[in-house]
């Protein structure tokens, strides 16, 4: 037909377009895997995007020596995010116990993508500033509200077991500074319709059935 486009032109077209703002070829939101969704729990509970030369990006995550399993899943899913970027592992001490041996890893990856994916990079704390997921953040937590809650719950939460006269129950909490955050926690909690509790800046799941759906996507920490 006179005037068409081959496919192939359009294939090639798109393959050179490039992001604006980092470089790196236009990003297609959507197709983000899912580990994309436990990226950004474990970065909003406890990461940071720091800069360095030529506007490349470091996302790095500080998590408990104690759950080696979560160091792993963290490591796997940045692989998974950002797969042409080396995943770097560095044991620290802690700067609040007189201790010699490590006791946090940080775990961390360069690309000039970074603030591209995680819109929530800015200057300062993140409990000092807005945090607001843009349209496609939500769509991909819509899908995988459970990745959600397992990032945010290994960086900044946990299980535990509550106790009482005569009775034990298990519990979930999450706590972060951020009421943005902490908001953004309990929109995904409705997905799954759990029912949560406030404290000062802690969110409770408690309720005996909304622990064991919550298990099947978290569980205790490893």
């Amino acid at each position: 037909m006179a005037g068409r486009v081959p496919k192939h032109s359009l294939d090639r077209d798109a393959a050179s377009r490039s992001c604006d703002d980092c470089g790196h070829p236009a990003h297609n939101f959507a197709e983000l895997p899912a580990a994309y969704v436990y990226v950004l729990g474990i970065y909003l509970g406890d990461g940071c995007l720091s800069e360095h030369r030529r506007r490349v990006f470091r996302l790095r995550v500080f998590l408990d020596l104690r759950y080696p399993a979560i160091i792993s899943e963290c490591v796997a899913a940045l692989r998974a995010v950002m797969p042409t970027s080396k995943v770097h592992r560095s044991e620290r001490r802690s700067n609040f116990v007189e201790r010699t041996d490590a006791s946090s890893v940080e775990v961390s990856a360069f690309s000039k993508a970074w603030p591209c994916l995680l819109r929530q990079h800015g200057p300062g704390l993140k409990h000092l500033r807005p945090i607001v997921l843009t349209d496609w953040q939500h769509d991909l937590v819509r899908q995988y509200p459970g990745l959600l809650l397992r990032g945010l719950i290994h960086s900044d939460g946990c299980r535990f077991i509550n106790t009482g006269t005569n009775w034990t129950c298990a519990r979930y909490s999450f706590s972060n500074k951020s009421d943005d955050i902490r908001r953004i926690f309990c929109e995904a909690c409705d997905l799954l319709s759990l029912r949560y509790t406030f404290a000062p800046r802690t969110v409770y799941v408690s309720r005996k059935a909304d622990v064991m759906r919550l298990d099947e996507f978290v569980g205790p920490k490893r």
